[in-house]
């Protein structure tokens, strides 16, 4: 009985025992469970996961029409963690040969102790796959061997890389990114904080030292920078290039330039240099070549300003397109004696002729009509001297001194052209003003941002301010188209079908390097229909050797590319006729007569 007892009091013991340490067992799992579920779920992720940024792919530039010029592309770069790594020499040449990179390279970047090194930047996807495939082939050899001289400790980091689609077409423009992704040129600098995306964050198992496939979750998403729609139209921008390139080659020139404007909206419809550049492929090239020179390089314009002198001196009324000067070959004035580009005998020509056969000497007469300060503020408000405002990185203002610097020969060289400098840009502006009845409107390449959703946002409109009278403009016009004909300076710019006014510019050259006057800059600009201008186009041409006349040199391009753009466009002409402009006395006093006769 005794026993009996003994034992009972034993087994209740026992029941009490595990009574207790089944309640201290559901206690402990109601805290690791419930209470403190979320401080263990956090350290096993710690253990278990790691996070790694999701770059966020930058945004596109594109054409009007959508047709990218730059774009994103997924790429892979291939990191180390040193530390794992055992024999570099040996996991130098097994990993070399497979991802293209010297075995010296390759053994640098893996020997050490930092826990981050890269060994391979902005592959394609398909290396990294490469990679893994033969580290895991490898791997479970010597498994099966029970050797352990694994190869770990390699990881793949998700990037982009930059494409650019149409190569050298508009490099200058569109610019480049440095090896960090950032914008270093061109509308990738400037545009930078538009086009960059943000980035994310993803988590991911790690298994043996790499990322287990399979494992990735995004935790926050990457968002796509916003995407860029310029206001160039590929095509265009296509003939012009080729037209611009071929010039530069059969002339021997340095380089040059063609913009094509809209001169309404200030849209910048092509935009080509040569020579250029692939900013796919920049190993060699210059930093001057990667310079955008139509708004960076300034140059004396020569007899294309003479539109500036005339349309000022017509717009304070001091002379007419039919006032008549006695225009000589050559002028003094102050100290030095001014030349027309060649010789001939004294001329009577009206203020149209003067224009049509580009004569400095006559410029001067016209210019000696305005005050200097006159002079000086309507070149001013035509835009010399002054940004653009055109968004475009390192744009020069230009060159203009102020009034108080000026000697006894500034006014006299000014007026014809020379003295001061722009930019092609500048110049392709003040043309525009002249087709645009007098209203100057800021020159800008973007036409719209769309966002990582799509919705696409027009850029606002530029801005614009009144330089001549809508009547003088007209006037102007209408001189400027007695340039393009047979008379004219440039017969190779007139388009059979259409009415086109223009101007030529031959310029002696600055050279810098000599501080003297070396070369010659060759330009035409124009415009077309003359009656109701569609498209500004500035031909620029740079130090040519040989033939050096504007209109021989960049009357045919303009010819060609505006050609183009009108019937890509389907501009039709207006069906108006030329209005005819005296372009001597002796034409004046006929026309007079002729009105006399035929009220």
């Amino acid at each position: 009985m005794g026993n009996f007892s003994l034992a009972k009091g034993r087994i209740r013991v026992l029941i009490i025992t595990a009574l207790v340490f089944l309640l201290a067992f559901g206690m402990r799992l109601v805290q690791i469970q419930a209470v403190q579920a979320a401080t263990y779920q956090a350290r096993a992720n710690n253990e278990m996961f790691l996070t790694r940024s999701l770059p966020a792919p930058r945004g596109e530039i594109t054409d009007i029409n959508g047709v990218a010029f730059a774009r994103s592309v997924a790429a892979t770069s291939i990191v180390v963690d040193q530390t794992l790594i055992t024999d570099p020499q040996r996991v130098a040449e097994f990993v070399a040969p497979i991802i293209g990179i010297p075995t010296a390279d390759v053994a640098k970047s893996i020997t050490g102790t930092h826990r981050w090194s890269m060994v391979y930047r902005n592959g394609k996807p398909e290396t990294w796959k490469l990679l893994s495939d033969a580290m895991n082939t490898y791997n479970l050899q010597l498994s099966k061997k029970n050797i352990s001289n694994r190869i770990v400790g390699f990881f793949p980091e998700r990037s982009y890389i930059r494409e650019y689609p149409s190569g050298p077409l508009l490099a200058s423009l569109i610019g480049f990114v440095n090896d960090a992704g950032i914008g270093a040129t061109g509308l990738e600098e400037s545009q930078n904080s538009t086009i960059t995306g943000v980035d994310g964050k993803y988590s991911y198992a790690n298994g043996y030292a790499a990322e287990i496939p399979g494992s990735q979750s995004e935790i926050v998403p990457a968002k796509t920078g916003a995407s860029i729609r310029l206001s160039i139209n590929r095509d265009i921008q296509w003939v012009a290039s080729k037209a611009i390139s071929d010039a530069v080659k059969s002339s021997g020139a340095v380089s040059g330039t063609v913009i094509v404007m809209d001169p309404k909206t200030g849209q910048i419809i092509a935009h080509a240099t040569a020579p250029t550049f692939d900013p796919n492929n920049r190993k060699g090239v210059s930093l001057t070549l990667m310079r955008n020179p139509s708004v960076q390089d300034v140059y004396e314009p020569g007899s294309t300003g003479k539109v500036m002198t005339m349309a000022a001196a017509i717009e304070e009324k001091v002379v007419t397109p039919d006032t008549v000067f006695t225009v000589p070959y050559q002028l003094k004035r102050s100290a030095k004696i001014f030349r027309d580009h060649q010789k001939h005998a004294t001329e009577r020509l009206t203020v149209s002729g003067i224009l049509a056969e580009s004569s400095n000497t006559g410029s001067i007469q016209i210019g000696e009509k305005l005050d200097n300060q006159k002079l000086y503020d309507y070149l001013k408000k035509f835009g010399v001297g002054v940004n653009t405002g055109s968004g475009l990185p390192g744009e020069s203002q230009g060159i203009l001194a102020p009034v108080s610097q000026w000697s006894g020969t500034s006014a006299p060289t000014i007026a014809f052209g020379q003295g001061y400098s722009v930019t092609a840009m500048q110049a392709t502006s003040i043309f525009a003003t002249i087709a645009n009845n007098g209203i100057r409107v800021t020159p800008s390449v973007i036409a719209g941002t769309s966002d990582s959703s799509g919705h696409f946002t027009p850029a606002p409109a530029r801005a614009s301010e009144r330089v001549v009278s809508a009547e003088t403009a007209q006037k102007m016009r209408i001189m400027m188209e007695s340039v393009v004909s047979a008379n004219g300076t440039a017969p190779a710019a007139a388009i059979p079908g259409y009415r086109v006014a223009g101007k030529t510019g031959t310029a002696m050259r600055y050279n810098s390097a000599c501080n003297c006057y070396s070369g010659y800059t060759a330009s035409f600009i124009g415009f077309a229909p003359a009656d109701k201008p569609r498209y500004v186009i500035s031909v620029t041409i740079q130090d040519p050797k040989g033939l050096h006349w504007g209109g021989a040199l960049g009357g045919p391009v303009f010819k060609q590319v505006m050609s183009f753009a009108l019937k890509s466009e389907h501009v039709s002409p207006t069906g108006t006729k030329v209005v005819p402009v005296a372009l001597n006395e002796a034409e004046l006093k006929a026309r007079i007569k002729k009105a006399a006769v035929n009220p």
